[in-house]
C-alpha cells in the first residue's frame, strides 16, 4: 500500500497569483494533485479514527487522483475524457477549490465558473429567481453586478413562469438552462463543464455551443465528456485518465481514439493482432452504375480553382487497429464507376468505398461499417451495413473472406486533411462485439474547394431563383 501524506488533511493552496507559474499566460496549474477517499470497514472505525487522532489507522485509502500534473494557458480549451471511476469529477472538484486534494497544489489566476453535478449550487427549496441570485453571488458578482445582469441571465434560461418555482419542482433541463445562464454572465476567466449539456434539449443545446465559442475566443475552457466528437469540437488538448492518472496528453484526435480503444478493451478484452493470411481476394468484383443525374452547376465547378480535388493515399495494413480479432480488414479503397482504385477523386463525383475483410473464426451476423472524419477527428459523416441486413443476417465461415460496398457521391470538402476509419463488427447496432477498428484507413487531401458556406457541401440536382408575379 503506498505510504499517506505525514499530513493526512493536507490542504493545496486555490490561490490567484502567488506561486504561479512565471508564464504570464498561464492561467491554471495542478501539480503533483493526489487525494484519496478514507473507506472504513465498519461504522464504529470512524469514531475510532477520531479519538485516536491519527496515531493509528482504522480505514482503507482509496485513491481517485494519483500525480496529476499539467498547466493551462489562456484561450486554451482543454477536454477530459475517462471511463466511470476515472477520477475526472473529483479533478474537476479540486480545480475549482470544492473538494481539498491529499496532497498536491492547485493555483489559478482569475474566477472560475463551474457546471459540475446537476444543480450543484442551488437550493432546492429556493425559487429560480433566488438561486439566480445566490448562485452569481457564490461566484463572485456584487449585488450591483448580479442586479445589472438579472434581467439576462433570465432571458437566456428561457425558462418562463418556473422562473418563480422552487428549483425542486424544475425537470434536469430546467436546472440546466438556469445554471448555464448563470455562469455565461459572471465573467469568468476559467469555465469548467462536466457532462451537464447532456441532459439539455436540442436547441438549448445549441444555443450553449454558440456561447462556448464566443468564450473560447479570449478565456479558457475545460471540458469533460463521454462524448468523443464534442470534445473533438470545442477542444484544442486533450487529457486521457483512467484509474486516477494521467496516461495520455495531447491533441484530441489522438486521445480521442485512445479512449474508445480502451472503452473497447475494457469489454471486450485486450486488442489481437490477426494472424497473417495468404488467401486472396476474388478478382472478379461486381460494379455500379452512375446515377442519373449530375450536379447542374458541374461544368462551372470542373473549372479550377472551384473543382474540388481530392488526392486518395493508399490503404496500410500496419495502420493502428483495435478489437478482438476474430475478422480483420484486408482491403479498403475508394473505386470508380468501373470499379478501379481511386488516388485522385474529385468532390460531387459517384464513388464505392470498398472494405475487404476476412473472417477469423466464424462470424455471425457481421457489420462493416465507416466514418468520414475531418483533421480534428470530427465526424462529417458515415454509415454501416446493419439495417440493410438486419432482417435477414449473412453468416461467414471462418477463413471466407466477405466485403462491404457503400456507394455514394463524394461530397465536396474543405481544403485540408482528411481520413476514413473502417471498422468490422459482429452483432447488432445496439449489441455488438468490435472484432477490428482502424483509425485513419486511408487518407485524404483537398487541394482545392468550393465549398460556400459549412463543413462540407453536397452537389445540387437543381438550383432556382424565381420572381412571382404580384
Amino acid at each position: 500500500m503506498a505510504e499517506l501524506p505525514a499530513d493526512a488533511y493536507a490542504v493545496a493552496m486555490l490561490e490567484e497569483g502567488g506561486m504561479m507559474s512565471s508564464a504570464p499566460d498561464v492561467v491554471l496549474e495542478a501539480d503533483a494533485v493526489s487525494k484519496y477517499f478514507e473507506i472504513y470497514a465498519k461504522p464504529s472505525h470512524r469514531l475510532w479514527q477520531m479519538l485516536f487522532r491519527g496515531h493509528r489507522r482504522f480505514f482503507r485509502p482509496y485513491w481517485a487522483l494519483r500525480d496529476i500534473s499539467f498547466r493551462l494557458r489562456r484561450g486554451e480549451s482543454l477536454g477530459i475524457l475517462g471511463r466511470n471511476g476515472a477520477g475526472k469529477s473529483t479533478l474537476l472538484q479540486i480545480l475549482c477549490g470544492t473538494l481539498a486534494p491529499s496532497s498536491g497544489t492547485v493555483r489559478s489566476r482569475g474566477r472560475i465558473a463551474a457546471l459540475l453535478e446537476l444543480g450543484s449550487g442551488f437550493n432546492p427549496e429556493f425559487t429560480g429567481r433566488e438561486n439566480v441570485r445566490l448562485n452569481a453571488a457564490i461566484l463572485g458578482l456584487s449585488p450591483e453586478e448580479i442586479e445589472a445582469r438579472y434581467d439576462d441571465i433570465v432571458a437566456f434560461a428561457d425558462i418562463g413562469e418556473f422562473i418563480d418555482q422552487p428549483v425542486k419542482s424544475y425537470s434536469s433541463g430546467m436546472v440546466v438552462r438556469l445554471a448555464f445562464a448563470v455562469i455565461a454572465h459572471v465573467d469568468a476567466d476559467i469555465l469548467v463543464i462536466d457532462e451537464a449539456l447532456a441532459v439539455g434539449d436540442a436547441f438549448f443545446t445549441q444555443k450553449c455551443m454558440r456561447f462556448l465559442r464566443r468564450f473560447m475566443a479570449a478565456h479558457t475552457l475545460i471540458f469533460v465528456s463521454h462524448d468523443v466528437a464534442a470534445v473533438k469540437s470545442l477542444c484544442d488538448r486533450a487529457l486521457l485518465l483512467d484509474g486516477g492518472r494521467i496516461v495520455m496528453d495531447g491533441s484530441p484526435r489522438d486521445v480521442g481514439a485512445e479512449y474508445l480503444k480502451n472503452l473497447y478493451e475494457a469489454t471486450q478484452g485486450e486488442s489481437r493482432a490477426p494472424a497473417p493470411s495468404t488467401a486472396q481476394a476474388p478478382s472478379s468484383l461486381p460494379v455500379w452504375q452512375e446515377e442519373d443525374y449530375r450536379d447542374m452547376r458541374a461544368d462551372l465547378l470542373a473549372r479550377p480553382p472551384l473543382r474540388n480535388d481530392i488526392r486518395v493515399f493508399r490503404f496500410d495494413p500496419e495502420g493502428d487497429f483495435f478489437g478482438k480479432g476474430e475478422a480483420a480488414i484486408e482491403q479498403v479503397a475508394l473505386l470508380d464507376a468501373r470499379g478501379r482504385p481511386l488516388g485522385w477523386v474529385v468532390g460531387g463525383e459517384m464513388v464505392c468505398l470498398r472494405i475487404g475483410c476476412r473472417a477469423l473464426a466464424d462470424i455471425n451476423s457481421p457489420i462493416v461499417g465507416f466514418l468520414f472524419k475531418d483533421r480534428t477527428g470530427q465526424a462529417l459523416f458515415g454509415d454501416n451495413t446493419w439495417l440493410r441486413y438486419a432482417d435477414a443476417p449473412l453468416f461467414v465461415e471462418e477463413g471466407r473472406f466477405f466485403m462491404a460496398e457503400f456507394t455514394f457521391r463524394m461530397p465536396v470538402i474543405e481544403r485540408g486533411e482528411y481520413a476514413i476509419s473502417v471498422a468490422v463488427a459482429e452483432g447488432s447496432q445496439e449489441n455488438h462485439v468490435q472484432h477490428q477498428w482502424r483509425h485513419d484507413a486511408l487518407l485524404l487531401h483537398s487541394v482545392s474547394s468550393s465549398v460556400p458556406t459549412g463543413l462540407m457541401g453536397i452537389p445540387m440536382k437543381d438550383i432556382r431563383l424565381r420572381v412571382l408575379a404580384p
